[in-house]
């Protein structure tokens, strides 16, 4: 496949497809080396301005897509074309069949005991014929990570979908990727939640509008407020700063150029 990787606001990100990235995936996954995926949105790219941690983590991933609208936005603002938004949970559910159709073991790491449960009961009725690899809550001490890790090697499974948030998932997927010895690791964020019904997702409409994150702030005003408001203007500010700067060098190389022309 063609290189298709961009650098946009500070982050790598792979200009894919839906289906582009699925065929990524799965060549991942045949090739058996542990590879971990992300996803970048506003609010990652805000964090990432902030944690060169987190940052090092998302630009050495081999895979990365742009789940958030603001992202195919600033694209467009910026000069650079992305063909499309993959959200997490639309890839989760593709990979969910594909796992179901060529025999692969789904790990499901993750949110609370009920949640989880609930996300047992809907797999196993909606796919059962699959091998699951397992099948875990997301609480559990610093001091556990390392026997879990263990536990998700031996379950021999073939991706491994972990549901924490940003950027405890990124943390936890890159310092026990060779322990865990998955091909394909992947954080979800809330997918469990709103698979299990704990929260909604957006009607169609909104999420082709680029209203998703407002859907969420409305369900959950309090605890998304800082977040999708305050955190939606550092986005946007990171935007002008680097249409600025684009600007700025763009003008540079056209002078350059005049000046060797005269």
């Amino acid at each position: 496949m063609i290189n298709v990787r961009t650098q946009i606001l500070g982050s790598n990100l792979d200009c894919l497809t839906l289906s582009q990235t699925l065929n990524r995936i799965e060549d991942i996954i045949q090739k058996g080396q542990p590879t971990q995926h992300v996803v970048i949105n506003a609010n990652k790219i805000n964090l990432m301005h902030q944690d060169t941690k987190l940052r090092d983590i998302v630009n050495g991933s081999p895979l990365i897509n742009a789940d958030g609208s603001s992202i195919v936005l600033a694209g467009k603002l910026l000069g650079q074309p992305i063909p499309e938004r993959v959200t997490g949970i639309d890839l989760f559910e593709e990979l969910l069949d594909i796992c179901n159709e060529k025999e692969y073991r789904p790990y499901f790491l993750g949110a609370t005991q009920e949640v989880i449960e609930e996300i047992e009961t809907h797999y196993r009725a909606k796919y059962p014929d699959m091998s699951f690899g397992g099948f875990r809550n997301g609480y559990f001490s610093p001091e556990e990570s390392v026997s879990i890790a263990d536990e998700i090697r031996e379950s021999d499974s073939d991706i491994l979908f972990l549901a924490f948030s940003s950027p405890q998932k990124e943390y936890w997927a890159s310092e026990h990727l060779e322990r865990l010895d998955v091909p394909f690791v992947m954080g979800v964020g809330g997918t469990f939640d709103v698979i299990a019904g704990k929260t909604n997702r957006a009607p169609q409409w909104m999420q082709r509008a680029g209203l998703e994150w407002f859907y969420r702030f409305v369900q959950e005003p309090r605890r998304m407020f800082s977040r999708y408001f305050f955190g939606n203007l550092r986005f946007l500010n990171h935007v002008k700063q680097e249409k600025i700067k684009l600007w700025k060098e763009n003008r540079f190389v056209g002078r350059s150029q005049d000046e060797r022309n005269y």
